[in-house]
């Protein structure tokens, strides 16, 4: 695999994420009700960072969430050898806004394993998607409510997004597949 091409860097992905902090507000009057669940691996960490803005500008505290939904993907069996991660969710979404955090959304099956995780733990008010980078290239319907960057890719490329908390560096690169 060859790098392609730098798409975003730290500062340009702080900028996104304030911008999409105060998309949520505003679409959900405010932060009552609210309730953040980042999937396993990089999810995670954007949801903390999205949270934690809102708490910054609120003032009030926002419960956050991790889920892996290894167990709940359509491809298990196929040669894939799943690694499963920790699903930590230490709060009630029944009746919540669940605002449902990913680093890049390709074709939607991640986020209808998501959203079949998320129902195994209550039936919330509202499942809201975030996602740093749309790449196009839907299989399922399914569309985020809140879009850091739309990328329009090929299928021989692949987006990595690179997290200070996972990678050590905040960047999102295109790689072309060799």
């Amino acid at each position: 695999m060859a790098e392609k091409a730098y798409i975003l860097n730290r500062d340009e992905i702080d900028r996104i994420i304030k911008r999409i902090s105060h998309e949520i507000l505003e679409r959900n009057k405010g932060s009552e009700n609210l309730v953040f669940i980042g999937l396993q691996k990089r999810g995670v960490p954007l949801a903390k960072r999205i949270a934690e803005n809102i708490e910054k500008f609120e003032g009030t505290k926002i419960k956050t969430g991790k889920l892996d939904i290894t167990f709940y993907r359509d491809d298990i069996g196929q040669n894939i050898k799943p690694i499963a991660q920790t699903t930590d969710i230490p709060f009630e979404i029944e009746d919540k806004n669940v605002i449902l955090v990913d680093d890049v959304l390709y074709t939607g099956r991640t986020i209808r394993a998501a959203m079949d995780a998320l129902i195994d733990f209550g039936r919330p008010k509202t499942i809201q998607l975030v996602v740093l980078i749309d790449r196009g290239h839907r299989e399922l319907p399914i569309r985020a409510d809140y879009v850091g960057k739309n990328l329009p890719t090929s299928r021989d490329e692949s987006v990595d997004v690179r997290l200070q908390e996972t990678d050590g560096e905040d960047s999102v690169v295109v790689i072309r597949k060799e």
